[in-house]
């Protein structure tokens, strides 16, 4: 496994991020994952990615979590293997998950501001971010 860790795509870095989101309340759920699956078939960001990594990069995510250190190992390698130009691209993306339920668990409320914090994402690019997700995802 250490050198898949090691060869994250940018891509595997906002996927990871997106499953990080998903996985921290220890309950994914099928809106989530569906979310995830359709931004890696359908956002540009993720043309021509090997679908297949979504396995990898799934386990590396358990993996680290499993560690008790595990959430700063996957931020550095995400501030090691994801262009900065792309943060925002990755808070977006973990807010789409996170709001894909309907529910924001205090668990993914915590990460997402730990991911704002790590990817240093402006407070007013954050709360638009996030403003976005939140209409995206409203029902009647």
């Amino acid at each position: 496994m250490q050198n898949e860790v090691h060869a994250l795509s940018p891509q595997d870095c906002l996927l990871a991020l997106m499953i990080a989101v998903s996985a921290s309340d220890a309950d994914i759920r099928t809106a989530e994952l569906v979310k995830i699956e359709s931004a890696v078939n359908l956002l540009p960001i993720f043309g021509g990615y090997d679908e297949d990594r979504l396995k990898v990069v799934m386990q590396i995510v358990f993996d680290l979590f499993e560690q008790e250190d595990g959430l700063d190992a996957l931020f550095g390698l995400i501030r090691e293997h994801l262009p900065e130009r792309l943060n925002e691209t990755a808070y977006a993306l973990a807010c789409d998950v996170a709001a894909a339920d309907g529910q924001l668990q205090e668990a993914e409320l915590r990460l997402l501001e730990e991911i704002r914090y790590e990817l240093n994402i402006d407070r007013l690019h954050a709360a638009a971010i996030e403003r976005g997700a939140r209409a995206r995802h409203t029902t009647l």
